[in-house]
């Protein structure tokens, strides 16, 4: 599997180009920017790409769409439907772009490479990780995979759900431990911001999976979050440099927020 990432510098969100060999078919996962490393190596490697897989519809994951096809102009554009109707609010000069849907359980085929769409909701309600297979090789050895996790689950951290289109705290719960972790312990984790993981260290070492897993124990510190009282469940690092808060409301309900938009009280 051939793999080349760009990170956009402001919003530390990456775009990622997949191709099985040089010379091969290519696509695209985000296109937050900035193309033009991609847009070389793809030339370099003679890749043909011919597709742009968005993972959802926020800004800083789709704002350069419209850069990669003026380089191809007839590239396929594919977002999960419920995303689609999102686009026209966040970035509506690239929902004119979209040329299609990807719907969860569908499977693309690059190649040796196998790409299926995976719903995660919870920081977006139409949220897809996109699991890429390789083919077995001859020889029996294990083939290669990764899960390119969105805004879904981070290297230490995970989604918040109080973005534009979030569905709830439950979904983001769920997405993680019922759909990503079920993966084998070697997958690689690309996410949508920040560093690669896998799928053995996020389950042993993120700190919102320890919790959830029962192996480290829920905060019980008063708090105001979103300028609302709260209990502190956790708050961990995030993937660029802040913090990540899970807090629970008065009436039960959780939420993961900004780390920032938490005041925990002072100690007597």
């Amino acid at each position: 599997m051939l793999l080349e990432v760009s990170c956009n510098p402001q919003f530390v969100s990456n775009t990622y180009l997949l191709a099985d060999s040089d010379g091969g078919p290519a696509f695209f996962i985000d296109a937050g920017g900035p193309v033009e490393p991609l847009i070389d190596a793809a030339e370099r490697l003679g890749l043909q790409p011919t597709h742009v897989l968005l993972t959802h519809h926020h800004y800083d994951h789709v704002s350069e769409t419209g850069a990669l096809l003026a380089r191809w102009p007839g590239l396929e554009v594919l977002i999960s439907p419920r995303e689609r109707e999102l686009l026209a609010a966040s970035a509506p000069e690239t929902e004119a772009l979209v040329t299609g849907t990807l719907d969860a359980g569908q499977t693309l085929t690059f190649g040796d490479l196998t790409v299926r769409a995976l719903h995660t909701p919870g920081h977006t309600a139409g949220m897809l990780s996109l699991l890429v297979h390789e083919r077995p090789p001859a020889d029996g050895a294990s083939a290669t995979a990764a899960v390119f996790t969105g805004d879904t689950l981070f290297r230490d951290s995970v989604g918040g759900v109080r973005a534009p289109g979030h569905s709830t705290y439950t979904d983001l719960r769920d997405s993680i431990m019922g759909t990503l972790m079920e993966l084998p312990p070697d997958t690689v984790i690309r996410p949508g911001h920040s560093d690669a993981s896998t799928v053995a260290r996020e389950w042993e070492s993120n700190p919102f999976i320890r919790v959830w897993r029962g192996l480290d124990a829920e905060g019980s510190e008063r708090c105001t979050a979103l300028g609302e009282p709260a209990t502190l469940i956790l708050l961990a690092g995030d993937y660029d440099g802040g913090t990540k808060a899970w807090v629970r409301w008065a009436d039960g309900a959780d939420d993961i927020v900004p780390g920032s938009r938490v005041e925990r009280q002072a100690q007597s």
